[in-house]
């Protein structure tokens, strides 16, 4: 065997794919120095021929070392089997106790191992099954003599209990990028408050649920990252979404700080509606003045009682955020004093009694963004939505964010997170952020991922999983390689899963996972079965090179026509995704050839639309691309799918797209305001009694009711 196959036999058992079938269904080899920098990250030695050896002789003493698994993760009913390990010989009793109190002993199987040479001493291993438990999170105890250990037991549901409800009737709602929506009462940046408003506009036309972007935490201070895609933190949310009238504490006010309010907000408002595009960090910069000005407001003895108890909800995580924010601010979010290697550096505690105060204000920003998510979501509820809020999970965080400091290694280093060439980007993408590693999350108990999801489901009706395929393997890129020289890493999805649905079971939601691009065909199966529902996009949908019928698409599915990382429909069927690529050199082949193959791809769509009857040839040529827009939407109401998306850019008339894949400053990605066909702000205000909002609203409920439309 030669050095080479080796390395791939070490990383094959830890979990690196040496091989991947790409979109072009051939199958391609990793390099050497990819595998290589993987298993570095991972802290498995494999310089050398020398340290393979050693490294592979290793891997089955590992879990002799254990006393116990460090976590299981079992679905409720299952008599899952478990390895005790005590020194050859020993007596060792395990028992369960339960997220209650309860203590439940686990029963000891008549099986024979024999015992194994481990760091020069005998160990023999006994074999116990996971007793009957109900959902949660326990705690396996086992003792033998004088040595006790413990590992995370975490009961999950075979499958989410929500899918079944959603399946029982069909439900549209509303997908919008909450910062490009704008009210007359918001600072020109879209916030919680018009979240609340936007789910009651969507219920007053019939809709049950409104997608939003990730709104996790970006940087404490301008300049504001503007993709949500990459937050600071996964497990807190961005201050820039605040209402700032809505805080109570406004009402007490010193005369002359409640004007400087009112005038910040109105000069945010103006500057952004007129811009073509958005302003973030002017807005940004102006809440937080103001901000700061409302922390200092005594609190009333409700308030501060519910405001100790949120921090004392947070505890350690809340801490340790804030205390990364107020760092960050001095020292500026993207560099900030690099002896402050660990939350329990000595220097950083030093660092928590001087920024005391500064620690106390991003706490208490927290306690407003989540009292704010709640009212959002309560509004929904009240409006009768059965879903309302569903959030965004964004796939990572940055490198040089909260979390990548404050979770430690659960992050792996010299590595990030991408995805390998596919149909719409044959460079492969690099999204620049690390990765979780599956060794240590199973070390931690799944508590830091655990958290993650607690975050985005604590006020929501749903969460929508970006890249969910990430839950099974993930496309690792060595640092300074380009996209196409990553491996997969797998995980536990098992593991994964189960924990994600037990998370969304307790918050009572609907769990949508994005499972677009390159994957494994089983893993759609998989997550059927587990009640995670899947994601169509109507121009991504084909049997080979023919549009699919609609009628055959997934039941457990959320279907669209368009997503954000596409031009909203009247801009794709102008071929715009193909124009703004040409203008950013991204394309592989000539202009006129793209758009020669993108108006084909088009002509197959509405021919399908047309066979169905969903599209008429008429004079009326003033609403053209509107009325086909209209029967594409009829198109997917025609599936089967449980769930249906209208873009908020569609029911306005948008044509520009929000992101352009591939690009950084190249497109003013994540900073286009809402407008309409003619590029005029589009406010909530106008949205209840907006015509286009209406028909499209239509067309998702009633999809048989076309026949009577004329539509061009």
């Amino acid at each position: 065997m030669t050095s080479s196959d080796k390395l791939r036999e070490l990383a094959g058992h830890l979990g690196v794919s040496c091989t991947y079938r790409g979109w072009d269904t051939l199958e391609h080899h990793v390099s050497d120095r990819t595998l290589r920098t993987i298993l570095a990250a991972l802290d498995v030695p494999a310089d050398s021929d020398a340290e393979i050896q050693d490294s592979l002789a290793d891997i089955p003493n590992v879990p002799w070392r254990q006393m116990l698994p460090l976590s299981l993760v079992v679905v409720e009913g299952e008599r899952r089997s478990f390895a005790v390990h005590v020194p050859h010989g020993d007596p060792v009793s395990v028992w369960v106790v339960t997220e209650d109190g309860a203590e439940v002993d686990a029963d000891q199987l008549d099986v024979w191992v024999d015992p194994r040479t481990v760091d020069g001493r005998l160990v023999g291993r006994a074999t116990f099954t996971v007793p009957d438990l109900p959902l949660g999170w326990h705690t396996i105890h086992a003792r033998s003599n004088d040595i006790e250990a413990t590992g995370t037991l975490v009961v999950t549901p075979a499958r989410l209990s929500t899918a079944d409800r959603v399946l029982r009737s069909r439900r549209w709602g509303l997908a919008a990028q909450l910062y490009s929506v704008r009210s007359r009462r918001s600072w020109g940046i879209g916030d919680f408050a018009d979240l609340a408003d936007l789910t009651a506009v969507t219920a007053g036309h019939g809709g049950d649920f409104v997608l939003i972007n990730p709104v996790h935490a970006a940087e404490p201070r301008p300049p504001h990252e503007p993709s949500p895609y990459l937050p600071s933190s996964r497990r807190f949310v961005d201050p820039l979404y605040l209402r700032v009238e809505d805080i109570p504490e406004v009402a007490y006010l010193p005369r002359k700080q409640r004007r400087l309010l009112d005038e910040s907000a109105q000069a945010c408002a103006k500057a952004n509606r007129k811009a073509a595009r958005l302003k973030r960090d002017p807005a940004f910069r102006a809440k937080l003045k103001v901000l700061e000005r409302i922390h200092r407001v005594p609190r009333g003895p409700a308030r501060q009682a519910r405001y100790a108890a949120f921090c004392a909800e947070g505890g350690q995580a809340l801490d340790d955020f804030a205390l990364w924010c107020a760092l960050a601010e001095k020292a500026g979010p993207r560099r900030w004093d690099e002896r402050a290697t660990a939350p329990d550096d000595p220097w950083v505690e030093r660092q928590r009694v001087v920024l005391a105060e500064r620690i106390d204000f991003h706490r208490w920003l927290q306690w407003l963004c989540d009292e704010q998510l709640a009212a959002a979501q309560i509004a929904a509820r009240a409006a009768g939505m059965d879903i309302g809020v569903v959030h965004d999970l964004a796939v990572g965080v940055q490198r040089d964010g909260a979390d990548a400091w404050t979770l430690g290694d659960a992050l792996a280093s010299e590595v990030t997170v991408g995805a390998p060439p596919d149909d719409f980007n044959r460079n492969g993408q690099n999204w620049n952020q690390p990765p979780w590693r599956p060794d240590r999350l199973c070390e931690l108990g799944y508590r830091p991922y655990r958290e993650m999801l607690r975050s985005a489901l604590r006020h929501a009706g749903g969460v929508r999983i970006d890249h969910v395929l990430g839950l099974f393997r993930t496309w690792w890129v060595p640092e300074g390689s380009s996209p196409i020289e990553g491996a997969y890493v797998r995980y536990d999805h098992e593991a994964m899963i189960g924990i994600l649905i037990l998370e969304a079971h307790r918050a009572d939601a609907v769990v949508i996972g994005e499972d677009l691009g390159v994957f494994e065909g089983w893993v759609q199966d998989y997550l059927a079965e587990r009640g995670v529902a899947g994601t169509s996009i109507l121009w991504f949908e084909k049997d080979r090179d023919v549009p699919r019928a609609p009628e055959t698409y997934r039941q457990l599915c959320l279907t669209s026509v368009t997503t954000h990382d596409l031009p909203p429909t009247s801009g794709y069927l102008a071929g715009e995704h193909v124009s703004i690529r040409s203008k950013l050199g991204l394309l592989e082949g000539d202009l006129e050839t793209e758009l020669a193959g993108a108006a084909s791809e088009r002509d197959a769509v509405l021919g399908l639309a047309r066979d169905r009857g969903f599209l008429y040839d008429t004079e009326d040529g003033a609403l053209t691309t509107e009325r086909r827009v209209e029967a594409l939407h009829r198109l997917i109401a025609a599936s089967p799918s449980a769930l249906l998306a209208l873009s908020l850019a569609d029911a306005v008339g948008e044509r520009r797209s929000q992101n352009q894949p591939g690009t950084i400053d190249e497109y003013p990605n994540w900073r286009v305001p809402l407008a309409d066909a003619d590029g005029e702000a589009v406010l909530i205000d106008d949205l209840a009694g907006h015509e286009r909002f209406a028909r499209l609203a239509e067309a998702l409920s009633r999809p048989d009711s076309n026949k009577s439309h004329r539509l061009t």
